[in-house]
């Protein structure tokens, strides 16, 4: 794993790589090569051993909390399975780290706003992991259409093509598409108007192997994304169609990765004649993209300056990212027979189930209960008697809702959730009958593991965090953090509890430890965290 082509640079960042599988240790490599590289962090006792060879200065560690108490370390680079991305990038950000973080920044809007807001607070560098924008085509590519060189941009479109690596974390879109989606958008430089996508499920029945996503620009530019690991050979090609010259990007290319080709459109008696013509090669700049990528980190981190692939870019490719996984998702509805799945779910003869709703293996749903258009219940659910949901609302797997309750439009609930009997969800803050205020929805967030009470009353525009507890008839006016226990009207914060659901005992200003499992908690902003 040392460098053996690059002499080895010296700088004064101190950085530790968090996860070193798959990608995280072409990290490794680039960061030790720049003599940056203080720890490396992965929960693999083999896969860190094998690093031994490495400077023995480099500490090797298996828990991230000691990364984030070292203060010798400035700075992580996060490379670890996509679903854990907002949980680590806020756990640095709040321990005083600055963050590089591989793509995508994390799975929702939501979270990835909170994160940009959050570095913002605390004066932190966040940079993303898109690494085109570090290739010396890409650049020269945004230096000609800034130029006018290929004229008024009319399409782009980008394949990214191979045979696996398959992954069950994220579908192809989420693993693939953030590269093509962040070029276009700032080759571009406009949010697209309109997103459609559409894909196909082959080898599992609930992760996209292919997709192909449609963006409309208000300049009138379109863009197609083309991404699979269902596909009998590599390819990685964005072209950029302009109305006086074509380029080609061929990341594959060992040389003439960019190509310009002087086409032209003549018309003769209304008729569109191609003229065509030998492609003219770009001379490009040499150099690794991630060595540049890494290198500049390292010096937003020393300059303090804005990365060129900051948080909020990192936010409008999540945007995107979102919309095109919203567009699949219905077209998949729209696709999926509803008898299909009436196998899968047992739905009591008076219960309702709305067309265009997602329902997953597993799941029970009891006497008069609807569940309306647009709506996603995950796995292994229980929905008891006279429950509502929907519409267009996200249920994860293992969630138990009891009788008479209504989680409407605008709520999401995360895997396990439990809701009590006859707890009750708000979703417009102000409400008068004769006063539409639809458009006024105010989101409500309860995340994985959070017990509601019976009768406790969640106000709209909340988050509850991951395994909170809501007391009986509480009525909560105001974000829960991870693991509180909040009673009374208003709900107030009286102690703290564990996964498996027992009151923690405090020990010390920021320690806990659980009486019946042993499992320890510090406290952060966030709420109580695993240590």
């Amino acid at each position: 794993m040392g460098e053996t082509s690059d002499r080895c640079e010296r700088v004064g960042v101190k950085v530790a790589v968090v996860g070193a599988g798959y990608w995280g240790k072409n990290l490794v490599r680039n960061f030790a090569g720049l003599g940056a590289l203080a720890a490396i962090c992965d929960n693999d006792a083999e896969r860190l051993a094998s690093f031994g060879e490495l400077n023995q200065d480099i500490k090797l560690v298996r828990a991230y909390s000691e990364i984030l108490r070292d203060e010798t370390i400035q700075a992580v680079a996060i490379a670890t399975p996509a679903e854990g991305h907002a949980d680590a990038v806020r756990e640095a950000l709040l321990a005083g780290k600055d963050v590089f973080v591989e793509k995508p920044l994390c799975l929702s809007v939501k979270e990835g706003e909170a994160l940009v807001a959050l570095a913002k607070k605390h004066d932190r560098i966040l940079m993303v992991g898109h690494l085109l924008w570090y290739h010396p085509a890409v650049l020269k590519l945004k230096e000609l259409i800034r130029s006018g060189e290929l004229g008024r941009i009319q399409y782009i479109y980008s394949n990214r093509l191979n045979l696996g690596k398959i992954r069950r974390e994220e579908n192809i879109l989420w693993s693939f598409a953030p590269h093509d989606i962040s070029v276009i958008l700032g080759l571009v430089n406009e949010t697209p108007e309109g997103v459609l996508a559409q894909g196909g499920n082959y080898l599992h029945q609930h992760i996209a192997d292919v997709t192909i996503s449609l963006l409309s620009f208000p300049s009138g530019v379109k863009a197609h994304i083309f991404v699979s690991w269902l596909h009998p050979f590599k390819e990685q090609k964005l072209i950029v169609v302009g109305d006086r010259k074509m380029a080609v990007f061929d990341d594959l290319e060992k040389k003439d990765k960019l190509l310009l080709y002087p086409h032209s459109i003549d018309w003769k008696d209304n008729i569109p004649i191609a003229n065509k013509a030998d492609a003219q090669t770009i001379e490009l700049d040499q150099g690794e993209p991630l060595r540049a990528e890494c290198r500049h980190f390292i010096d937003c981190v020393e300059t303090r300056t804005k990365p060129r692939t900051d948080g909020e870019e990192g936010l409008r490719v999540l945007s995107v990212l979102q919309r095109c996984q919203e567009a699949l998702e219905q077209a998949i509805l729209r696709q999926k027979p509803v008898l299909k799945q009436a196998k899968l779910y047992f739905a009591h003869e008076s219960a309702f189930v709305d067309e265009g709703v997602e329902i997953g293996e597993g799941t029970s749903i009891w006497h008069t209960s609807h569940i309306l258009k647009g709506s996603r219940i995950g796995k292994n659910c229980k929905i008891g008697q006279n429950v509502v949901v929907g519409p267009h609302v996200t249920v994860g797997n293992g969630v138990k809702i009891q009788n008479n309750v209504s989680v409407y439009e605008g709520v999401t609930l995360e895997d396990h959730v439990f809701c009590g009997p006859s707890m009750v969800f708000t979703n417009v803050f102000n409400p008068r009958s004769e006063i539409p205020r639809m458009n006024e929805l105010r989101l409500t967030l309860v995340k994985r593991g959070a017990t509601l009470g019976a009768n406790s009353t969640i106000l709209c525009g909340i988050t509850i965090g991951r395994y909170a507890v809501i007391g009986a008839g509480t009525v909560v006016t105001k974000d829960v953090p991870n693991h509180a226990l909040v009673v009374g009207n208003p709900g107030r914060i009286t102690g703290w509890m564990c996964l498996c659901g027992v009151k923690l005992r405090i020990e010390g200003e920021k320690a806990a430890c659980c009486p019946a499992c042993g499992q320890q908690y510090r406290t952060e902003d966030t709420g109580m965290v695993v240590v």
